[in-house]
């Protein structure tokens, strides 16, 4: 089926990318298969990680089809977008439509994008997962593709001013080794395993992250672990919890 909509919106991102003068460095795309369905699991620290996200199978020339919360598909600009690049709404109250939706979606040989922490960590730490990505392949017979991103919290995250300026900004993608889902194993376990991935992949990409802090002013976007001023994992329940 021709990509109508989605073609023309990767190139205008790759454009964007060159005003904006983004230094994207990418690993690891070579794991995501080229053909047949597979469930692409990432951490979630920024709005934008889906499209860096889509961008590490472009060169499998595959497109992700990425599970979104219902809310976006509503919007006047992004929604006919979000519809024409074929992603997924997902309505928390209605969770059985999203998840045939994209178990379908899986078997016709597609990949679908998703987000086990189900909103963007203010810690830029991983947070538990959910296990709908490990039943997802299960149930679908497909892998599961971990995958990291890093960086992107500085141009758009949640409590924090948009970025897009020339600034050069460096964003750093790993991809890794896929992970099985035999359907005898409990989704709980395939998810521990995946979630373990994950962090072993977002380490790596804070490893090879070619900057640090300017200033004391500039550690906003540094997990705490790691000597920055973001907030604990603790601190953000507490505050969720208010």
């Amino acid at each position: 089926m021709a990509e109508l909509v989605y073609r023309p919106v990767v190139g205008l991102a790759r454009t964007l990318f060159k005003v904006w003068d983004l230094k994207i460095d990418c690993k690891g795309s070579e794991n995501i298969p080229r053909s047949g369905g597979a469930v692409l699991v990432s951490n979630h620290i920024s709005y934008l990680d889906f499209i860096f996200d889509g961008l590490a199978a472009l060169p499998q020339k595959r497109l992700v089809r990425f599970m979104a919360k219902e809310s976006v598909f509503r919007h006047k600009v992004s929604g006919p977008l979000m519809r024409g690049m074929k992603h997924i709404p997902v309505d928390r109250e209605q969770g059985d439509a999203a998840y045939a939706h994209a178990l379908e979606s899986l078997k016709s040989g597609e990949i679908v994008g998703v987000f086990p922490e189900a909103t963007i960590s203010q810690s830029f730490t991983l947070k538990s997962f959910k296990s709908g990505a490990a039943r997802l392949a299960q149930e679908a017979g497909v892998p599961l593709v971990p995958m990291a991103v890093w960086g992107t919290q500085r141009l758009w995250t949640k409590g924090h001013q948009r970025n897009f300026k020339r600034s050069h900004t460096p964003i750093t993608i790993r991809v890794g080794e896929p992970v099985e889902a035999p359907r005898d194993q409990y989704a709980g376990a395939i998810t521990r395993r995946l979630r373990g991935r994950v962090q072993e992949l977002l380490e790596a990409a804070q490893r090879a992250y070619p900057v640090r802090p300017k200033g004391a002013d500039d550690t906003w976007w540094m997990p705490a672990h790691l000597g920055g001023t973001a907030p604990t994992p603790e601190e953000v329940r507490a505050a969720e919890a208010r």
